[in-house]
């Protein structure tokens, strides 16, 4: 299994505190996320990452290298980084050639987090916090009929349960077919500009996408400000 990790954006409404630099090297801890990435992944027995890079990847590849924590680390430029980040996640589309593990850049998490997902019985699944009611622009896990309906920020009027989305999905090479099907239906329609998140509804109707809950656990997605404060207050005394 390899880790496809998402991390060309450029992340706008962080600017106040990353000084333009890619949010994926903020350091919280001492350490940037991106390292704390690749610790997680040495951890759970993942030696391989791929980044897809845009905004300021000099930064991202001067920080990585060939690879962290004996993780080795490989890029795919994504030249439209200013787009939506189904770009990103369609640019990789040429390493689906067995499991892989597809993460945004953007969440400090507790380490038990992943190894949950990794070790799921479930061949295809998802991350959900079901501790999490949907407030403002959280993108949710909806499951129906014991499997994830879809990843979303506009909530059906009928579900069976729901939770807040962590961001990483585990895929099967099996199901990778529908993934990039679901993808391209919207690429041809030159919806660049749609996050990938919204592209998948075809995807969760033609595959049985299994889910992991981890309400309890620390995390968060940081997007804002106020989330790198929550971060440094909250979740990394949790998490060290």
């Amino acid at each position: 299994m390899k880790a496809i990790i998402l991390a060309a954006g450029v992340g706008k409404r962080l600017w106040p505190v990353t000084q333009h630099r890619p949010k994926c090297l903020i350091e919280l801890g001492g350490r940037s996320l991106m390292a704390r990435y690749f610790e997680a992944l040495a951890g759970v027995g993942i030696h391989e990452a791929v980044l897809v890079v845009g905004y300021k990847q000099d930064m991202i590849r001067s920080a990585v290298g060939t690879g962290l924590s004996g993780v080795r680390a490989r890029y795919i430029v994504n030249d439209q980084f200013q787009r939506g980040s189904i770009t990103s996640l369609w640019k990789a589309g040429t390493e689906f050639d067995g499991d892989a593990l597809i993460m945004d850049a953007d969440v400090l998490f507790h380490r038990e987090i992943l190894r949950r997902l990794v070790a799921s019985t479930c061949p295809t699944a998802l991350l959900m916090d079901e501790t999490v009611k949907q407030q403002t622009e959280e993108c949710m896990v909806v499951v129906q009929g014991g499997k994830v309906a879809a990843l979303t920020k506009k909530m059906p009027l009928h579900y069976d349960l729901a939770g807040e989305g962590v961001g990483f999905l585990k895929i099967a090479r099996r199901d990778t077919g529908n993934l990039l099907a679901s993808l391209g239906t919207h690429m041809d329609r030159g919806e660049q500009d749609m996050e990938y998140e919204d592209a998948l509804l075809e995807f969760f109707d033609q595959t049985r996408v299994g889910f992991e809950r981890i309400g309890g656990l620390p995390w968060v997605e940081i997007d804002f400000p106020e989330d790198v404060v929550r971060a440094e207050r909250e979740i990394l005394p949790k998490i060290g």
